[in-house]
């Protein structure tokens, strides 16, 4: 397995002390709560006070700023000090912020992650063993009886959906200005948007190019929600949809010989044969100008560690939660699905936005 330099050396060799090493499992036993904790100090605005707080807040301060009582600010903070978010002055028992809270404040990705795993992800997460053992999304039996989470999007309950789509869109939007570039500086005229969910990526090509025609390839309950996000947008008589089960092997693609196939944050979503068979439809319906454009934050092809971390533990939503046999690529295995379709990669571009990469693909060129 290729890893970069600086995942070598996070991943191959051990990094922390025995003591350390003892922390760390303590912090993963008791990580549940960690975790509510954390979002309890958040949503209760403490650790916003915290930050604006020039001296420090004594406990009774924040019980009475955040309107709860001394017991409850009291095992919240003292739980804050343990998990490294907050410190406190030994000599006026003030509470300031640490470094850790102010990230949880600040970090837009760190906070689209905290609410996708509480209203998405939480409960699911009990299912995690069965889902790993039976190959299916065992935790999704919380929301609906659904196969995959997708066919149940539109029916999930609005706090769900919106920090679904916020995590969703939290790390694609932040990369669609430098796509945009890289897709129209080929200027297709016309686009298959494969998985276009509401049609953010859609609207966004339409406002771009003024020539260009898009159509969107995803579930028929997927189209219509595009439809009612789309209604009265500028372009949008140039954003077409079409309905089809990706998962139906005898699915084909819309005919036509494409100039721009699109695939942002969707392959993830399916297993290595999955892809394999959506590939090679893709690559049928291209011809020799055509190429296919697959965006994907490739876990190995990240520039920090912590967003590997993120990228891995995503993975293991998809086994939970959404399919039950996806999950975030390595960026090798990615390529070798590709060949296997019968295409090549042509060549790819990192560091989009929040760690997307785009891997430019196309037919092979015919021999004489």
């Amino acid at each position: 397995m290729h890893l970069s330099k600086a995942l070598k050396e996070k991943y191959t060799k051990e990094q922390l002390s025995a003591r350390d090493a003892q922390r760390l499992a303590e912090f993963i036993a008791w990580g549940p709560v960690v975790f509510q904790a954390s979002r309890s100090m958040l949503k209760l605005g403490i650790l916003d006070m915290l930050r604006d707080s020039d001296q420090g807040m004594t406990i009774d301060e924040v019980a009475e700023r955040a309107g709860i009582s001394p017991y409850a600010a009291t095992v919240l903070l003292e739980a804050s000090l343990s998990i490294g978010t907050v410190l406190v002055d030994p000599d006026t028992d003030r509470f300031s912020l640490a470094k850790a809270g102010w990230f949880l404040i600040t970090d837009k990705a760190t906070r689209a992650n905290m609410d996708f795993n509480h209203d998405v992800n939480y409960i699911g997460w009990h299912r995690l063993q069965d889902a790993l053992l039976e190959g299916r999304p065992a935790g999704l039996e919380h929301f609906g009886s659904w196969p995959t989470i997708y066919e149940g999007l539109s029916q999930l309950p609005a706090d769900v959906q919106r920090s679904w789509f916020g995590f969703d869109h939290f790390y694609s939007d932040g990369s669609f200005d430098q796509a945009l570039e890289i897709v129209f500086g080929r200027h297709p005229r016309t686009l298959l948007d494969v998985g276009g969910n509401t049609g953010r990526w859609a609207s966004r090509c339409v406002a771009y190019d003024p020539d260009v025609q898009v159509t969107i390839l995803d579930l028929p309950q997927q189209i219509e929600m595009m439809r009612k996000a789309t209604d009265g947008m500028p372009g949008a008589d140039r954003i077409h949809g079409h309905g089809i089960n990706l998962l139906d092997p005898d699915a084909a693609f819309p005919a036509g010989s494409w100039d721009a196939i699109w695939m942002s944050q969707f392959l993830d979503c399916f297993s290595e044969p999955e892809i394999v068979s959506i590939l090679r439809r893709a690559a049928r319906v291209m011809g020799p100008d055509s190429r296919l454009y697959i965006m994907e934050t490739l876990w190995d092809r990240q520039r920090f560690e912590p967003a590997t971390l993120c990228l891995t533990m995503t993975s293991l939503y998809f086994t939970a939660l959404a399919n039950g046999n996806s999950r975030m690529y390595h960026s090798e295995v990615m390529e070798r699905l590709v060949r296997k379709a019968g295409m090549e990669v042509e060549t790819i571009h990192d560091g989009l936005g929040q760690g997307h990469s785009i891997m430019v693909c196309r037919l092979p060129e015919m021999e004489n």
